[in-house]
């Protein structure tokens, strides 16, 4: 993977997170920089650790599938890019008010949010585990620009929460697809070429 392919991964990745910002920045009564620093702190640390987990689950299969790998990495990226257009295309208005409600910055409850926004980056780590990539500096990648998007989308939560969340889950979607697309067609010009 090339760096550009990492940082839109990574972007592509906090696009959950920052949509669950959005919404506890728009329950929050006037959120200070201080708290949307320590919520996207929070995000961001389960957000870097979730893919390394998923890249050593992944590493222990690697050698029975490495023929297919790029295939592997190709499918699950596009099929959790595919899922997150779904989600953002059909979720309910009551669904995303839910998302910011009863989040007054408790870090168990801020960790588990960070949690169900990662999943996805852990299913993604599974898949960069049949391609040569530094997972840890992917991880560190995928960590900052979700401590990046969530302080940014906590900060405008308010204003912006019912407008920009579904379209952020929308374009990480599309960023995912692309960069499964990008892993398989590197893969595949690299075979053709050599």
């Amino acid at each position: 993977m090339n760096p550009i392919s990492i940082l839109l991964l990574g972007l592509a990745m906090s696009t959950d997170a920052f949509a669950a910002a959005l919404g506890k920045g728009a329950a929050m009564a006037k959120p200070t920089l201080a708290q949307a620093l320590r919520v996207g702190l929070i995000f961001g640390v389960v957000e870097a650790i979730t893919p390394v987990i998923g890249w050593l689950i992944g590493s222990a299969a690697s050698k029975y599938v490495e023929r297919f790998d790029h295939w592997i990495a190709f499918v699950l990226l596009g099929a959790l890019g595919l899922h997150m257009i779904w989600k953002a295309l059909h979720e309910d208005d009551e669904d995303a008010a839910e998302t910011g409600e009863n989040r007054h910055g408790n870090i168990v409850t801020l960790a588990l949010t960070g949690l169900a926004t990662s999943i996805d980056a852990m299913a993604v780590g599974v898949g960069l585990a049949f391609v040569q990539v530094p997972i840890y500096l992917v991880a560190g990648v995928i960590g900052l620009c979700t401590f990046t998007m969530v302080t940014i989308g906590v900060m405008a939560g308010r204003a912006l929460g019912a407008v920009i969340g579904r379209r952020a889950e929308l374009v990480g979607g599309v960023i995912l697809i692309l960069v499964g697309a990008a892993i398989l067609y590197e893969h595949l010009s690299g075979a053709a070429g050599g």
